[in-house]
């Protein structure tokens, strides 16, 4: 095809199906633009001096084993490289507008070089690759096939942000369980997975497998639990009580770890004995220090508290660093024998939990609002170490999303200071317990006294009707808390407005 080289005009050369071995006279045609040399018998790679606007390059079905240094040519944008016989990738790196690269069956058995390109499309089908490499940087990767490979894991995809499109039909990795959902969690923004369109049920039903809401493992442990309690003979409990209108008054402490809410629910019960008492919770952890086994938690091993799940022995579980915790029946029926009020504590993860259960709780919130002071507290304390205080931070954002988002969901909150100051944080316990908010969970024969049964005066507000909503004072105690409140916001309340559950804060 030597005669060719006197069209120096040419922008667009098709030559395929021939038996073409020599391109040399494309070194004459600087305008080209277009080259398709596919299926012929080229085995030098790109030996001709570089059209300066060449974009796009066809060179399947040839004969070619090795590739060079393409820097000069930067205009590339497409490259076809199938059914030839390269075993590696390089020469690449300077081809900055490269976007779509394809060399499928070939004989890759790694992925290199291609860091720094621009890649949308890469084809890699039919090689010898064994795993996923080298395809972190590709920020703008869109379509990629590594279909008809050895890959085994699906390690190396987390960071194609950008992906909608991927093959990897007739690997090792697709003949795994739930191969699918993992691929489509893994990619949040992928269409078409296998040739086969992503529909929105399994979108959903990956995140409820792989990042399930709280909510989800919430439903999902109270179902576990409701079939294991079905199986056992069933009686009439002391919690359940003449009326449907009037339910098993509880009491519920939440806040995330470190926040007070377990020595506040003691303080509760020791003051309040006539009405309440603490619904001892099991753990699967050790023991803290100063924390007693029957009094603080009942510490059980890994294996009994599977047993107790099993003989349908717990209203609630949940799973937080590692271990499990869980609210028996025993615990609350012990309580109501005594004719009293439940009193708990719990992370957000069991709140949800016994929501789905038929008792009615009022649930209080505790939450930290100056986090670099809780911090400061966890770290006093000497209990958690540096990866357990690091959880314990970010979950303050958690408690205070949930209560933004979810009104209603907490019957109250107080906002929790620096130091812990149980006897105001008590205080701020008796204020909430004595307006009607709280009132309703109490015996109708049992009205609150301002003087606890150790005779000791609990400082307390001028009266009950002070802290009736409707009362005017009350409002006025209101606004000044959320003046408070909004003097030093935090990221822990910043999204909160009148709408939002009452707050109370106490500086600890």
């Amino acid at each position: 095809i030597s005669v060719l080289s006197s069209y120096i005009h040419l922008q667009k050369l098709e030559l395929p199906h021939n038996r073409i071995r020599d391109l040399s006279c494309v070194s004459n045609m600087p305008s080209l633009v277009t080259l398709d040399a596919c299926h012929n018998e080229i085995s030098n790679f790109f030996e001709f001096q570089p059209p300066k606007n060449l974009k796009e390059v066809k060179f399947s079905h040839n004969r070619m084993t090795k590739m060079k240094d393409l820097g000069e040519y930067l205009s590339l944008c497409k490259l076809d490289l199938d059914y030839n016989s390269f075993s590696e990738i390089s020469g690449l790196q300077q081809c900055c507008k490269l976007t779509h690269l394809s060399l499928a069956h070939n004989k890759i058995s790694r992925i290199s070089d291609l860091d720094s390109l621009p890649l949308k499309h890469l084809c890699l089908r039919g090689n010898q690759l064994e795993k996923i490499e080298g395809l972190e940087n590709l920020k703008s990767l869109q379509v990629l096939d590594l279909s008809l490979n050895r890959i085994a894991s699906l390690s190396g995809l987390q960071n194609l942000h950008m992906l909608g499109l991927i093959n990897l039909e007739k690997n090792q990795v697709s003949e795994q369980p739930d191969y699918r959902l993992a691929v489509i969690f893994l990619l949040q923004h992928l269409t078409v997975l296998d040739q086969e369109k992503v529909t929105a049920e399994e979108k959903v039903a990956s995140v409820n497998k792989y990042d399930p809401p709280l909510e989800v493992v919430a439903a999902r442990e109270h179902m576990t639990h409701l079939v294991y309690q079905l199986m056992q003979p069933q009686v009439l409990f002391d919690s359940t009580l003449p009326s449907a209108d009037s339910p098993y008054p509880m009491l519920v402490l939440t806040g995330p770890q470190g926040c007070g809410k377990r020595e506040l629910a003691h303080r509760l019960c020791q003051e309040f004995s006539e009405y309440f008492a603490y619904g001892i919770c099991h753990t699967t952890r050790q023991p803290y220090f100063g924390e007693e086994n029957g009094i603080d938690y009942h510490f059980v091993s890994e294996e009994d508290f599977k047993d107790m799940v099993h003989m349908g022995k717990f209203i609630q579980t949940m799973s937080y660093g590692g271990h499990s915790y869980g609210l028996s029946r025993e615990a609350i029926e012990q309580v109501a024998q005594e004719g009293l009020a439940s009193c708990v504590h719990m992370e957000l993860e069991g709140v949800f939990s016994l929501k789905n259960t038929y008792f009615e709780p009022r649930y209080i919130l505790l939450i930290p609002t100056q986090l670099e002071k809780y911090r400061d507290h966890l770290t006093g304390r000497g209990l958690y170490t540096a990866v357990q205080i690091d959880a314990a931070v970010s979950r303050v954002e958690l408690y205070a999303n949930t209560n933004r988002q979810r009104p209603g969901f907490f019957d109250n909150v107080i906002a929790c200071g620096t130091e812990l100051n149980y006897f105001l944080a008590f205080v701020a316990l008796w204020e909430l317990i004595s307006s009607r908010a709280i009132i309703l969970l109490l015996p109708e024969d049992k009205p609150l006294s301002p003087v606890s049964r150790s005779g000791k005066e609990i400082l307390a507000s001028p009266s009950l009707n002070a802290l009736d909503p409707s009362n005017p004072s009350y409002r006025s105690y209101f606004t000044r808390i959320q003046a408070e409140l909004s003097s030093h916001k935090t990221p822990a309340v910043s999204g909160c407005s009148k709408s939002d559950t009452n707050s109370t804060e106490v500086e600890f």
